[in-house]
């Protein structure tokens, strides 16, 4: 799975900077880059974002910062999505640093310099996400003083920094395929046991050698990756079924509820019940 470079350039010629909408039945898994910024609105649909090496659930209203080249994606839950809509802006360097050389966008300036990693706003307000869902049938100077309000509203948020800050997109081609089928496999594979060394042998590596190769690509440890994916896939059984936490845990691949239970308060820092409460009231509140 190599991240594709997306090119975005002949759109420049025609707007300062790209809108689109989409409606469509599910996002597909696309592993892609591009050099352009982009802020993105989930409108509808549930299932996995992918950026860098941060792996979380998504869900209506998921609104997403990202820097440019690095590696992203959106993919849905075929099952439960009869609609996956989304707003991607995107916005190039020269485009926006004309403006953060003025002192009235220092906010908006730091605020870029640190989305290099991908930064995710869980509160994001009914103004922003209106003006995310009308920008497009704007035009001129008016669109483009929308989109500078949204950047000034966003600077006002709280938000959370996805990537790790050892995560750097990787340009080596073999170290590209190696690290892309060992997250594939972990993806597909994630609610069994799987051993190291069945996982180590797919890119013909020593576990000892694996363990090293993979906390260099990712800065994470392959089993606190391999945690972050099974809490990840638990995170979306809480919110949509009934199913008790004990069978959540053991679906999911943990042992032991005991493990799943703390493994999942050291990443959501909630217990899974304060988890689904809170998911819940959250999808209430955005019906």
């Amino acid at each position: 799975m190599k991240a594709i470079l997306e090119d975005l350039s002949m759109d420049a010629y025609v707007n300062s900077f790209r809108i689109n909408q989409y409606s469509i039945p599910h996002f597909e898994y696309k592993w892609h880059y591009h050099p352009e910024f982009e802020l993105t609105l989930i409108e509808s649909g549930v299932g996995d974002r992918f950026i860098g090496d941060s792996f979380e659930r998504f869900q209506k209203g998921d609104l997403v910062l990202i820097g440019p080249d690095l590696p992203h994606t959106w993919m849905s839950d075929k099952e439960k999505n009869n609609l996956s809509a989304a707003v991607v802006i995107q916005f190039s360097s020269h485009f926006i640093e004309r403006f953060l050389a003025l002192n009235e966008f220092n906010q908006l300036k730091q605020m870029l310099a640190i989305c290099s990693q991908g930064l995710y706003f869980p509160k994001p307000s009914i103004e922003i996400i209106h003006k995310m869902a009308n920008i497009s049938q704007t035009k001129g100077i008016s669109r483009i003083s929308i989109l500078l309000e949204i950047f000034d509203m966003l600077t006002e948020l709280e938000y959370q920094v996805l990537a790790s800050p050892f995560y750097q997109p990787i340009k080596n081609e073999e170290n590209e395929w190696r690290i892309n089928t060992v997250f594939e496999y972990m993806l597909r594979n994630s609610s069994t046991a799987m051993s190291l060394k069945d996982v180590a042998d797919l890119i013909h590596l020593s576990e000892s050698a694996f363990c090293k190769f993979f906390k260099r690509m990712t800065g994470k440890t392959y089993s606190d990756y391999l945690n972050e994916i099974r809490i990840g896939k638990a995170c979306s059984l809480l919110t949509e079924s009934d199913k008790t936490i004990a069978e959540i845990g053991f679906q999911t691949g943990f042992e032991s509820i005991t493990y799943f239970n703390r493994v999942f308060l050291k990443k959501k820092a909630r217990t899974p019940s304060e988890f689904r409460k809170m998911s819940r009231n959250r999808v209430e509140v955005l019906a």
